[in-house]
């Protein structure tokens, strides 16, 4: 076959815009239709590495376990695999629900962890310990403020790809794209009180 015309590469561009549209509308558009714009966040899968990393900054630790915005949930059943829990996971896009919930059985997890369809800004997470964030930084700013209201003192965040603006983490693994911040509630609470003392009235 000869090389394509203009029309050709015409066609084949509308064809892959059509066919991103496609994918956006049926796989990930349904998990953000009752979220604002400023707080929703893309699917992106954790890599390997930022699993392993994530999971390294959870190591020891017990309770309950859950991320945030679980997307596949390859987090969630590394934290079972590891011994945290129970493990469960946050997450509006049914497509991905299914997903995660395959990757259970698959693994032969299923009923032993948990893939709920709930809005993460409206479950209560006062009986947390451990929490995994790998979300964007435009949502980090009022998640700090719903997890400070929610978590225990003992609870212990880990955020992935973008550490929380405002705080100081307590532990950090890894470089560029892979780095994890760990962040300790308890350390959290006592600098922001420490700030709020030091703020002129």
């Amino acid at each position: 076959g000869g090389a394509l015309g203009g029309r050709g590469l015409l066609a084949l561009a509308v064809a892959s815009g059509v066919a991103a549209w496609a994918t956006w509308a049926v796989l990930l558009m349904p998990g953000f239709r009752r979220v604002p714009l400023r707080l929703q966040v893309p699917y992106q899968p954790s890599s390997p590495r930022q699993v392993a990393n994530a999971l390294a900054l959870l190591r020891g630790r017990a309770g309950k376990t859950v991320d945030l915005g679980s997307g596949d949930g390859r987090l969630v059943l590394e934290a079972y695999r590891q011994g945290l829990r129970p493990a469960l996971g946050y997450e509006l896009n049914p497509w991905l629900l299914c997903l995660a919930n395959y990757r259970a059985w698959k693994a032969g997890y299923h009923g032993k962890v948990s893939f709920l369809k709930k809005d993460l800004w409206k479950v209560n997470l006062s009986d947390c310990h451990n929490v995994i964030v790998f979300l964007a930084p435009s949502v980090k700013p009022p998640l700090a403020t719903k997890l400070l209201a929610e978590l225990p003192d003992e609870a212990r965040v880990v955020a992935g790809r973008f550490p929380f603006p405002s705080w100081t983490p307590s532990s950090t693994l890894g470089q560029g794209l892979e780095q994890v911040w760990a962040y300790d509630m308890k350390e959290v609470r006592r600098e922001a009180q420490s700030s709020a003392q030091g703020s002129p009235v």
